[in-house]
């Protein structure tokens, strides 16, 4: 696993507090990282108990506060579990990234079973709902959400009904949650990238050509320039794609 670079930081997020879903690979991963060499004190969550302890490990070494807490988020009883831990550590939030989210396997809508449909909504969209409606009891004017929502959420691909129907009810959920947080001063950002080097493709199209796509870290480093925007300006949807293009 890669390591924090030893640069110094510019410490332009020092202070605040950020908590990652899905922080165990990946863009979720790589915006972390981000956040901890920006001094950002973290919060990731994650299922894989055993990679999240790895990674809170390496992300301790950027000298922030750090809570590496297993959650799942299909479970409203673990997002509670959750948010139990962040109050008592942090008392608020100020930066909240929805990451997690699942692929499917490439079927038809013939031949897709129901529960693959099920844990595919219940993770990339009622999982975002959960996080972010607990997350805002913690967040106030100046906060900033990320929701990463994938290109998926505008176009679709055949043989991913369940992850395209995700995405656009992310999609939804992102776009109403902005209007309704305005009058607070909170922003939503809703980040669409393209294809993008991550354990996800080995579910949705095992043979893609990897070497086209953007590496985690170059979406992370947009994310990041878009949350250090000043707090009066805010990139609403944020879609990145890789200079090949379509795969």
């Amino acid at each position: 696993m890669p390591k924090l670079t030893a640069k110094r930081s510019a410490g332009a997020l020092r202070g605040q507090t950020a908590l990652v879903t899905g922080a165990t690979r990946g863009i979720g991963l790589a915006i972390a990282r981000a956040l901890a060499l920006q001094g950002c004190n973290l919060v990731v969550a994650g299922r894989d108990e055993s990679v999240l302890r790895r990674v809170g490990r390496e992300l301790a070494s950027a000298q922030i506060r750090l809570l590496a807490q297993p959650c799942d988020i299909r479970d409203p009883q673990s997002v509670d579990d959750l948010f139990r831990f962040v109050r008592r550590y942090f008392k608020r939030l100020d930066i909240l990234v929805n990451n997690a989210g699942i692929g499917q396997p490439h079927l038809p809508v013939n031949k897709l079973p129901v529960p693959v449909w099920q844990d595919i909504i219940e993770t990339n969209l009622t999982g975002m709902f959960l996080v972010t409606q607990a997350a805002l009891a913690l967040m106030k004017r100046g906060g900033t959400i990320v929701n990463n929502l994938s290109t998926a959420a505008n176009r679709v691909f055949a043989g991913s009904a369940a992850y395209n129907a995700s995405k656009h009810g992310a999609l939804g959920f992102t776009n109403t949650l902005r209007e309704e947080l305005r009058p607070l001063g909170i922003r939503v950002i809703g980040l669409l990238p393209g294809a993008t080097d991550t354990a996800i493709w080995n579910t949705l199209w095992p043979q893609a050509p990897r070497k086209k796509m953007m590496s985690p870290a170059a979406v992370a480093e947009a994310v990041m320039g878009a949350i250090l925007l000043p707090a009066n300006a805010v990139v609403e949807t944020l879609e990145i794609l890789p200079i090949a293009g379509s795969l």
